[in-house]
């Protein structure tokens, strides 16, 4: 499983010039999900996002964490981030998990980030526009 974390200042997604997801501060998360990947691993992602500390105290350490700045998540589904480019210039996509396997563990992932925070989300296997304005830059790749 892959996950980009940015921290935005601000982010929504739109399906057909429709916003379906919107947030303030907080997270937009990009999910990959990878053709071993199971509960297991789903659940300690979720964990792993919930904890992380990458929003600056004051001392300007990243020191707090989602839920110490009261932020948001914006979690899109991204089967590309399994996109190999070895050898070939146009991507292979076989380590990513088939629609029916990854739209489940998608689901459980956001399932368990809504325990702790307020997620909205994109809209799984349509064409999205993502827009964002990334607060720092940062942004984070987590990998299990």
């Amino acid at each position: 499983m892959r996950v980009i974390v940015q921290r935005v200042s601000s982010a929504k997604v739109e399906v057909d010039s429709r916003v379906v997801g919107s947030i303030n501060q907080g997270y937009l998360l990009y999910i990959g999900i990878h053709i071993d990947d199971n509960q297991e691993k789903v659940i300690k992602m979720a964990e792993k996002v919930h904890n992380l500390r990458i929003f600056e105290d004051e001392n300007q350490k990243m020191n707090q964490n989602l839920t110490t700045v009261n932020g948001d998540i914006l979690a899109i589904s991204q089967f590309t981030l399994y996109g190999d480019t070895k050898g070939n210039n146009r991507p292979s996509f076989i380590q990513a998990a088939r629609p029916d396997q990854a739209e489940k563990l998608y689901e459980l992932f956001v399932n368990e980030l809504k325990k702790h925070h307020h997620v909205e989300q994109g809209v799984f296997q349509a064409h999205m526009k993502v827009h964002s304005v990334n607060d720092g830059p940062v942004t984070i790749l987590i990998e299990f």
